[in-house]
């Protein structure tokens, strides 16, 4: 094993670890805090900041050796990494060979803490906090750890297949989107939805969680180069270029057809391009970037505004809408406008010669989306059976904020 770190990709790393943490909390949880109404704004930021410390001390404790542990049947980590055993200070030559494998470590678990919180916006306003916690833990160990390994472990199939993902298009938004959706389907819909108008209670912070998160995936898909490099800021300008380019997109669609552009069509247009380049960001140019935020812009714009419309399912703040179905354009789209010439450990794309990569990041979707909706549904019907999905009914009335938490987040006083 080498020892030869570099320190510059070390605090390149260590800097965007801080940058991925940001996203969860503040970013995610002032951007979902924002959507929801006044009753519930404590009780969905706590969501996002609870599972920062129980995800931390998880992946710690097991859920890194799972996701990146020694390879059994291309399916999951064996628990030779538990506690950390063996994962020291040293390269691990097979994931990062120029930083601390702690500090690969610490920078994955990060990923693997905004995944399961990303779902919290399905079931927004409902759920009981104790079943929240429970199914949380039982997710990211069941679903992000497996799905993981899939695709960046050594020896995951995905990975072995040649499934490109940069920066976790399949793995972080497929898998969380689509268990978004089941989620939100199985809790059932908001009392009043849809027939009452629900607004965001305050948009400042959800424009203000958006701005976070852009900030914050710098980290997220730059420091997926693993190094303070070239790399890195091909990575960097594709996705700055595509959330431009999405939310742009969202804002004059909206200005044509509802006549005004909106705030919320901005942040939602933002973060829909965000995901989307995740997967491809380390594979593509910034033209193809732009394409690709335009192509999500108008696709998850669909979705969030007509197709959730029609159905009227109640995935409350766009989990599904943005992340599931941005995601997997996202991953599809790796599978067209990848280039070698950005990156030499990747592939080409459908429009570059290469219609083989296509049909290998559909297949990564798919099973992605199979295996995710299957687990799910497994764990909402025990977890139905056993604790109930959601609070009673004068409790969603009165708000989760005082009847899980005992809190307020606005006091007012004479």
């Amino acid at each position: 094993m080498s020892t030869n770190i570099n320190y510059g990709d070390t605090a390149w790393i260590l800097i965007s670890t801080a940058l991925v943490m940001l996203m969860t909390a503040p970013g995610l949880a002032f951007f979902y805090g924002g959507l929801v109404r006044r009753k519930n704004v404590l009780s969905t930021m706590m969501q996002s900041f609870f599972l920062l410390c129980m995800i931390s001390i998880q992946w710690i404790l097991f859920g890194y050796s799972l996701a990146f542990g020694p390879d059994i049947g291309g399916f999951i980590g064996n628990l030779s990494w538990i506690g950390l055993k063996g994962v020291g200070m040293l390269p691990n030559p097979d994931y990062a060979a120029s930083i601390p494998h702690q500090l690969f470590m610490v920078y994955q678990m990060m990923f693997a803490v905004i995944t399961p919180a990303l779902i919290t916006g399905a079931f927004a306003e409902r759920i009981k906090f104790s079943t929240f916690v429970v199914f949380s833990l039982l997710w990211a160990t069941l679903v992000y750890d497996p799905v993981a390994h899939w695709v960046w472990g050594m020896g995951g199939w995905l990975r072995t297949m040649g499934a490109l993902d940069f920066a976790g298009g399949t793995v972080v938004h497929v898998s969380s989107g689509i268990s978004a959706l089941v989620f939100a389907l199985m809790i059932g819909k908001r009392k009043g939805y849809p027939d009452n108008v629900i607004p965001p209670h305050n948009m400042t912070f959800t424009l203000l969680g958006a701005s976070l998160l852009w900030f914050g995936w710098f980290g997220f898909n730059a420091g997926s180069a693993l190094g303070a490099n070239e790399l890195a800021v091909s990575a960097f300008i594709a996705t700055n270029t595509a959330a431009a380019a999405a939310a742009l997109t969202w804002i004059i669609i909206e200005w044509i057809i509802a006549g005004k552009p909106t705030v919320l069509g901005g942040a939602t247009g933002a973060v829909a391009g965000l995901v989307a380049i995740t997967p491809s960001a380390g594979f593509v140019t910034p033209i193809s970037a732009i394409f690709i935020g335009i192509l999500v812009g108008l696709v998850c714009y669909t979705s969030v505004v007509v197709i959730k419309q029609k159905f009227k399912y109640d995935d409350s703040l766009d989990a599904f809408g943005v992340h599931g179905v941005g995601g997997t354009l996202g991953a599809l789209l790796t599978g067209l406008f990848a280039q070698k010439i950005v990156n030499a450990a990747g592939n080409n794309g459908l429009l570059f010669g290469n219609p083989s990569q296509l049909k290998i990041q559909f297949i990564g979707v798919i099973a992605t989306i199979g295996y995710s909706v299957t687990v799910t549904y497994i764990l909402l019907k025990i977890l139905d059976k056993i604790m109930g999905l959601r609070v009673e009914e004068k409790d969603e009335m009165m708000g989760l904020d005082n009847t899980q938490h005992k809190e307020s987040a606005y006091t007012l006083i004479d």
